[in-house]
């Protein structure tokens, strides 16, 4: 068989992504938002919050207190409308002596003091119901950031790619639904209440205020109930968006943990530079030992006693293979006694860190030698 034919039968394709092998910034976003991130995020303003939300919650609110306070409404607006009744002849019969008699700015302004004293109420309450759903969704922080002039803003190409968005196409949608929905429940909820509406010819006054009053209410309520479901669901539309724009590439991770962590190799080598530099300290704590107790061959400890310093021991170096050996090595350069105690080695090695006495439990073990160390020094 020719040879040419033999790589002929041999070819195959293997279907790959390129984006596999994208380590830049213009890699995909997979990988889920960092803490920072999502905090610089919050002081640019940018939060995961639905708008619907707060509306409906406020509307809710609104039409519950005016069902359970319609007498006080009722009874302040009648209040209103009796005083500029009784005050009609006083500006249809003009009186030159008493011309700040005819001063509609008066009038006016006792109008809209006395309404402002209804409505306060459910203006206060309003606002209270307002902060607190925002607090809620996304928590309390000041930020002005949001309200500094951005020249991309008027720049008349991205208004343009804003209408056209993704985001502005939802929104319509979402608004076209709300008033569809919104009319047909109006619709509905009114023609239940048709019978009503035709006997307020034949009903006084104030029972057709009343109930025109209630009707309109229950509308209300009925229509702030679904709007809290749409609120709902873009509620979790807007969460959705939020951590779907939030999403980082591998990349942007890894720069980020070098930016706030530092890179992981100048961080290794400095850890490895301290390490260099404690293993030199403790070396020349060495030669001032009394004794090495070693395993021999895996462990090596470096005790002192010295009355003056510490009730007991201590230890003021250790270590194992490659550093055992060389704490022995320094210890026979400085004639300091070796001692080989497989148990009480393991037992410092794992037990006491340097710079520390060793545990009461050791004592016994470790004056021993000692007293053996001290007796041959003043033998000799």
């Amino acid at each position: 068989m020719p040879v040419n034919d033999k790589y002929n039968m041999l070819e195959f394709t293997i279907a790959y992504n390129l984006q596999f092998f994208a380590d830049g910034p213009g890699g995909e976003k997979t990988e889920p938002a960092t803490q920072k991130k999502l905090d610089d995020a919050r002081d640019e303003g940018k939060v995961s919050k639905s708008r619907e939300l707060t509306m409906a919650l406020d509307l809710i609110v609104l039409f519950v207190c005016l069902k359970l306070f319609t007498s006080y409404v009722y009874s302040g607006f009648v209040n209103i409308f009796n005083y500029v009744y009784y005050k009609i002849p006083d500006y249809v019969m003009y009186d030159a002596k008493n011309p700040e008699a005819n001063d509609f700015m008066n009038l006016f302004q006792a109008i809209i003091i006395d309404s402002l004293k209804i409505l306060a109420p459910f203006l206060l309450l309003g606002f209270i119901v307002t902060m607190v759903v925002n607090i809620l969704q996304v928590g309390l922080k000041v930020t002005t950031k949001p309200l500094e002039p951005k020249l991309d803003k008027f720049n008349p190409i991205n208004g343009f790619k804003r209408i056209l968005s993704k985001d502005s196409l939802f929104e319509l949608f979402k608004s076209i639904v709300k008033i569809v929905l919104i009319a047909y429940i109006a619709y509905t909820s009114i023609r239940g209440n048709t019978d009503d509406l035709f006997i307020l010819y034949d009903i006084p006054l104030t029972q057709a205020v009343i109930l025109c009053g209630d009707i309109i209410i229950n509308t209300g309520l009925r229509i702030s109930l679904f709007y809290l479901i749409v609120a709902f669901i873009d509620f979790l539309y807007q969460k959705h968006k939020f951590n779907e724009e939030m999403k980082m590439t591998k990349q942007e991770v890894k720069d980020e943990y070098k930016n706030t962590e530092g890179n992981p190799e100048i961080k290794s080598r400095q850890r490895q530079r301290m390490r260099e530099a404690s293993q030199r300290r403790m070396m020349q704590s060495v030669p001032q030992a009394d004794v090495i107790i070693t395993n021999p061959t895996h462990y090596a400890v470096a005790l002192k006693y010295d009355i003056k310093v510490a009730k007991a021991p201590v230890v003021v170096a250790k270590g194992e293979n490659f550093l055992a050996q060389k704490i022995k090595d320094v210890a026979r350069e400085n004639n300091v006694e070796i001692v080989e105690n497989k148990p009480l080695a393991r037992m410092l090695y794992a037990n006491v860190d340097i710079g520390q006495e060793i545990p009461p439990e050791l004592y016994q073990a470790v004056a021993d030698i000692l007293a053996v160390i001290y007796r041959a020094r003043n033998t000799a």
